[in-house]
C-alpha cells in the first residue's frame, strides 16, 4: 500500500496545495453561510429556515479536516461559526430526523474530539439521543425521514443512515452506555440483510413491517428503479460499513464493505471511473454522479487499512483511480466557483423536476474529495 501512495505522491501533494489554495480563499468568504450548491459560482445559504437540512455539517466538518490539515486558523473559525449557526436546528424537534450524524458529528463530534470543546460534545448527545429514538424495536430498523406528504413514512429505513451510525458508537464510548453501540450494531445487521445484495449492490428505500421483523417492500428511491442500484446509495454502503466495523469490529461488516466496493469498482470502471448516477440504469443518456465516486473512494482508503497486504494496495489504487478521474473531469479549482467539485447528481431524472438537481456541484462532494487527499497526505484522524 505504501508503494502505490509512493508511486502518487506527487499528485497526491500537487492537488492538496490546490485544494488548500482555493478553500483558504471560500474559508473566509463563505464564513457567514451554510452552502449546499453554488449559484452562478457562489455559495448558497441554508443557515436561515433550511438550517436542518440534511447537509448542513459537511462544510464544518470540511473545515475541520482542513484545519488538521494545514493548521490554518482561518478553517479553524469557520468550523467554529458553522456550529454556532446549527444550533438554530435545536429549536423545532420536529424537523430532525435520521441524518443528524451528517449534521453534528462532523462538526460538534470533529470539535470535540480536536479541542476538547465540552460544549460540542454536549450538543453530540442530543443528536446522538435523537437519532437513537429513532429505533423501531419491533421492525428492528432506524426510521427514515418524518412526516412527507401526509405520510409518515414510520416503516422506511435508507442505506444511506449507515453514515450515520457513527455518532451512534461515539455516543455509546463517551457516556458508558451500550445501548446507543447495540442499536447502531442493530440497524447495520438489518443493512446487510435487507439493504446489501447477495453480488454486492444495494436497494436504496426498504419499507418494513412495523410490528415485527419483516420487508413489506422495496423502493427505487434516487435511484432508476427498485431493482436497480443507485451509486451513492452504494457508495454509502460501502464506507458506511467499513466504518462500523471500524468501531464494532464485526468480520461481516467488512465483509460488506469489500463487496459492496468491489461491485463499485467493477462498475466505475466502465465509465472510465466517473461513476454514473445508478450503474443498473440504460447506457445513454449518461448522467454522472461525482459525489458517489469521492465517497466510496473514502470508504476504498479504510478498507485498504484491514485486509491482506496486497488487497490493500488494490483498494488503495482504485480509489485513487476514481479521485484522480474525478480531479481531472469533475474538478474546479478556479476563483470564479465556490465549490470545488462539478457534476453531482441528487437522483435518477424521472421528471422534468428531478432535472435541476443533476449535474450540479453539492458540498458532501467537495468535503469527501477532501477527506480522500486529507487520508493520501497521512492524516489519520478519522472525522467519522
Amino acid at each position: 500500500m505504501n508503494t502505490v501512495m509512493e508511486q502518487n505522491k506527487e499528485w497526491i501533494d500537487t492537488t492538496w496545495e490546490k485544494i488548500d489554495k482555493k478553500l483558504s480563499r471560500t474559508a473566509v468568504k463563505s464564513r457567514n453561510k451554510i452552502p449546499y450548491t453554488t449559484i452562478d459560482g457562489a455559495h448558497d445559504d441554508r443557515s436561515g429556515k433550511d438550517i436542518a437540512w440534511w447537509t448542513n455539517g459537511f462544510w464544518g466538518g470540511m473545515m475541520w479536516l482542513m484545519y488538521k490539515g494545514t493548521g490554518n486558523e482561518e478553517y479553524r473559525k469557520t468550523a467554529e461559526h458553522s456550529e454556532e449557526l446549527l444550533d438554530g436546528a435545536f429549536a423545532h424537534y420536529e424537523d430532525l430526523h435520521h441524518d443528524v450524524g451528517f449534521m453534528w458529528h462532523l462538526v460538534s463530534g470533529a470539535n470535540y474530539r480536536i479541542t476538547g470543546n465540552e460544549a460540542s460534545c454536549n450538543r453530540n448527545l442530543f443528536a446522538a439521543s435523537t437519532l437513537f429514538s429513532r429505533y423501531n424495536i419491533d421492525g428492528d430498523y432506524i426510521r427514515a425521514w418524518n412526516a412527507w406528504d401526509g405520510d409518515t413514512h414510520a416503516g422506511y429505513s435508507i442505506i444511506d443512515c449507515l453514515m450515520n451510525l457513527p455518532l451512534l458508537y461515539w455516543a455509546s464510548e463517551k457516556i458508558g452506555d451500550d445501548r446507543f453501540k447495540k442499536i447502531a450494531m442493530r440497524h447495520m445487521d438489518m443493512s446487510l440483510r435487507d439493504h446489501i445484495r447477495p453480488d454486492g449492490s444495494v436497494n436504496h428505500i426498504v419499507d418494513h413491517e412495523l410490528d415485527k421483523v419483516g420487508v413489506k417492500k422495496i423502493l427505487a428511491g434516487q435511484g432508476y428503479s427498485e431493482t436497480s442500484c443507485w451509486s451513492r446509495g452504494l457508495a454509502w454502503a460501502v464506507y458506511g460499513s467499513v466504518i462500523s466495523y471500524i468501531h464494532a469490529g464485526k468480520e461481516e461488516y467488512l465483509e460488506a464493505a469489500g463487496k459492496t466496493a468491489d461491485y463499485f469498482i467493477e462498475h466505475c470502471k466502465k465509465t472510465d471511473y466517473l461513476p454514473v448516477i445508478d450503474f443498473c440504469a440504460p447506457e445513454t443518456p449518461v448522467y454522472y454522479d461525482s459525489t458517489a465516486g469521492v465517497c466510496a473512494a473514502c470508504g476504498m482508503l479504510e478498507i485498504a487499512k484491514y485486509v491482506p497486504e496486497e488487497d490493500g494496495r488494490r483498494y488503495t489504487q482504485e480509489a485513487i483511480n476514481i479521485l484522480k478521474a474525478c480531479d481531472e473531469h469533475f474538478c474546479n479549482y478556479e476563483e470564479n466557483e465556490d465549490a470545488l467539485v462539478l457534476l453531482g447528481s441528487e437522483r435518477y431524472p424521472h421528471e422534468e423536476a428531478d432535472f435541476k438537481g443533476v449535474h450540479i456541484p453539492m458540498i458532501y462532494g467537495d468535503f469527501f474529495f477532501v477527506e480522500a487527499l486529507f487520508k493520501l497526505k497521512g492524516n489519520d484522524f478519522l472525522i467519522w
